[in-house]
């Protein structure tokens, strides 16, 4: 489904109005004529839809390129540009995972981008949670 970032925004005040008040809006990437990638992660989606929401805003670099290599650097401009959160695929052996395999990261690359990543929010001077 395609939508513009308002449309996106609209669609989830919609389910928000109807007393579902859990939620969050998910950049996972759009379609573009790139053959790389599954889809191009939108960055710049990430603060319009802070602008024009009140929701919470996440990435999903990991669905949104379908690269595990791809997934460290799209993590670090994600929360450089204001996301909240990041969805991420781990798996301890990505190479026989029954699913998602080729964009989950190992234990230890996961371990590597969570330092990266709260290096860029104290840098970019937004909290990242903890985990």
């Amino acid at each position: 489904m395609a939508c513009s970032v308002e449309e996106w925004q609209l669609c989830a005040e919609y389910v928000v109005a109807r007393r579902t008040k859990q939620v969050i809006l998910c950049e996972r990437g759009i379609r573009t004529v790139e053959t790389g990638t599954r889809f191009t992660l939108d960055v710049a989606a990430i603060p319009l839809a802070k602008r024009l929401s009140h929701l919470p805003v996440i990435a999903d670099p990991s669905h949104g390129t379908g690269r595990w290599y791809l997934v460290e650097p799209l993590s670090m401009a994600s929360i450089a540009a204001g996301a909240d959160g990041l969805m991420i695929e781990v798996h301890p052996n990505p190479d026989r995972a029954l699913s998602d395999g080729a964009q989950s990261l190992t234990f230890a690359n996961f371990r590597r981008l969570m330092e990266r990543v709260r290096a860029v929010s104290d840098a970019v001077q937004r909290p990242f949670a903890r985990v």
